[in-house]
């Protein structure tokens, strides 16, 4: 269980690091065509100023979460304030996916697979986590 667990999270975790980094300040107009198929340049610069300026916006909120997880990954699997905090953040992610799937119908099978991952991510790291506070508190 513990080496399922951490390797979610260290892959969650890279990935929104990475992510934040390359959408927040390397390339985001790059995301807007691999992941939504839109050529930010097609629409009038005001919006295309605004659409990347909150994304990049964002993708930074998205880093920042990254480098906090690695930075207090002792924490997270050992002391509850931590891991609740982490564990909630990761859970509102997969709850804005499934909210999502009703709001604006189905997305492409890239964001279920996030969905899916993000997910299993949740449980295990919440199911092992279980395991390891109570260790650390006894």
């Amino acid at each position: 269980m513990k080496s399922i667990s951490y390797f979610f999270f260290f892959t969650y975790v890279g990935l929104v690091t990475v992510a934040g980094f390359w959408g927040a300040f390397v390339n985001p107009v790059f995301d807007f065509q691999l992941l939504f198929k839109l050529d930010v340049f097609s629409l009038p610069e005001s919006i295309r100023i605004n659409l990347l300026s909150q994304y990049r916006f964002l993708r930074a909120i998205e880093l920042g979460f990254g480098i906090f997880s690695l930075l207090f990954i002792k924490e997270i699997f050992s002391e509850l304030k931590f891991n609740r905090l982490f564990l909630s953040i990761m859970a509102m992610g997969v709850l804005a996916r499934v909210f999502s799937l009703y709001a604006e119908g189905q997305p492409s099978a890239l964001f279920y697979l996030f969905l899916i991952w993000e997910l299993l991510g949740v449980l295990f790291i919440f199911l092992y986590s279980r395991k390891t506070m109570q260790l650390y508190a006894g």
